[in-house]
C-alpha cells in the first residue's frame, strides 16, 4: 500500500524506498492511532466541509446545549453558538429552533439561508402542542407562525418553498387569534386589504385587526390604520382620529424602512383642516395619558372593534397530531392607492 505525505495542505504520493518505508510506516500508524474515528479525507480531490473540520462538542442534554448556545450569543459570539444550538434544536428545544431560524434569516453567525430558516421555523410549528403549550416558548412559537406565514405568502426563490397564500392566511390567523401577535394581526389586515388567498377585500375587517395591532405599538399598523381612517377608505371617515395614529407612527419611525409612514403622514396632514389638526392634538394628549377620547367623534376607533368574543375565530390548525408539512424584519409599505 502506498504511503501519503502531507505537504502544505496537499496529499502527495511518497516515494517508496527501502530505507524510508519503516519510518514512514511508523508515522502513518501514529497518525491513524491519533485520528481515531475522525472522518476520512476525500481522495478524489475534494476538500472536507467546514463542519467536518470542527470537532463536535459533547453535551449532557439538549437543555445544557441550549444554555451554552445562549451564553455564546449573549457574549456576542454568534458563530460559536451554532453548534450548541443545533444540538439543542435536534433535541427538541423550541427556543433553539427559533434562534437558528432567526440567525439563518438574518445571516447572523451563519450564511444567510432562507430555506434553512424556513425549515427551523416550520419544525418549531409542527412540534408545537396547543393542548399542552410551554408558556415560556409562546413568544418564539408565535413569531415562528408569522415567519412561516411570510415565507408561504412570498415563497423562496429557487427552492421547493412555493407561494402558498392559503397556508399563509392560516398561519397569520392562528397567531393573531391565539397569541394576539401584532405582526400577525398586521399581516392579516394586509391580506384582507389586498384580497389575498381568495379573501374578499374588506377594509372594515382589516381596520379591526389594524386597531388591535396599533394598540400594541405596532408602527406600520398605526400608520396604515391612520390613513384608512383619514381618507375613509372602506371605513367611516375619522380624519382627526386618523391624524392621531399617523402622528404616533411618524414620531416612532425608525430609519429608511419607515419612510413610507412619514410620507403618508405628510400627505394626509397637508390635506387636513385646522379643525382636524386641533382635534387630533387633543386625541394625542388623551392617548398619551391613557384616557378615553374626547366626545364628538362620529365613530371612535374602538367603535370599529367588536368585543373580543366576536372576533372571527382562527381555524384550528392542530388537533392531536401536528399539521402536515419565520419578523419579516421589514414590514412592506401599504398597498398602492
Amino acid at each position: 500500500m502506498s504511503a501519503f505525505a502531507f505537504d502544505k495542505g496537499h496529499w502527495e504520493g511518497a516515494a517508496s524506498t527501502a530505507r524510508a518505508a519503516p519510518y514512514r510506516g511508523l508515522v502513518l500508524a501514529l497518525l491513524l492511532a491519533l485520528a481515531g474515528p475522525c472522518p476520512a479525507f476525500a481522495l478524489d480531490g475534494s476538500q472536507p466541509t467546514t463542519l467536518d473540520k470542527i470537532p463536535l462538542k459533547l453535551f449532557k442534554s439538549a437543555q445544557q446545549a441550549l444554555r451554552a448556545g445562549i451564553d455564546d450569543l449573549r457574549a456576542g459570539d454568534a458563530k460559536s453558538s451554532v453548534e450548541a444550538l443545533k444540538y439543542a434544536a435536534a433535541g427538541g428545544q423550541s427556543l433553539a429552533q427559533w434562534k437558528l431560524g432567526r440567525m439563518y434569516a438574518q445571516g447572523q453567525g451563519v450564511p444567510h439561508d432562507d430555506v434553512q430558516a424556513y425549515q427551523y421555523f416550520d419544525q418549531l410549528i409542527q412540534s408545537y402542542n396547543e393542548d399542552e403549550p410551554d408558556r415560556r416558548d409562546i413568544a418564539a412559537v408565535s413569531n415562528a407562525f408569522v415567519a412561516v406565514g411570510v415565507y408561504c405568502l412570498n415563497g423562496i426563490a429557487n427552492s421547493d418553498v412555493k407561494p402558498d397564500p392559503e397556508r399563509a392566511l392560516e398561519m397569520f390567523q392562528y397567531a393573531a387569534t391565539n397569541f394576539g401577535d401584532p405582526d400577525a394581526q398586521y399581516n392579516l389586515a394586509r391580506m384582507y386589504m389586498d384580497g389575498a388567498a381568495g379573501l374578499t377585500k374588506n377594509n372594515m375587517r382589516a381596520a379591526r385587526w389594524l386597531a388591535l395591532a396599533a394598540e400594541k405599538h405596532h408602527r406600520p399598523a398605526q400608520a396604515l390604520l391612520g390613513h384608512l381612517l383619514f381618507v375613509g377608505d372602506g371605513v367611516p371617515r375619522q380624519r382627526a382620529r386618523g391624524l392621531m395614529w399617523l402622528t404616533i407612527a411618524k414620531t416612532a419611525a425608525q430609519g429608511p424602512k419607515d419612510d413610507w409612514m412619514v410620507d403618508l403622514y405628510t400627505k394626509d396632514f397637508a390635506a387636513a383642516s385646522d379643525d382636524d389638526r386641533q382635534i387630533a392634538a387633543l386625541y394625542l394628549s388623551d392617548h398619551a395619558n391613557g384616557g378615553l377620547p374626547p366626545p364628538g367623534d362620529a365613530v371612535a376607533v374602538r367603535g370599529l372593534l367588536p368585543p373580543l368574543g366576536y372576533l372571527p375565530p382562527g381555524p384550528r390548525l392542530f388537533g392531536s397530531a401536528p399539521m402536515p408539512a419565520f419578523d419579516s424584519p421589514d414590514e412592506p409599505p401599504p398597498p398602492a392607492q
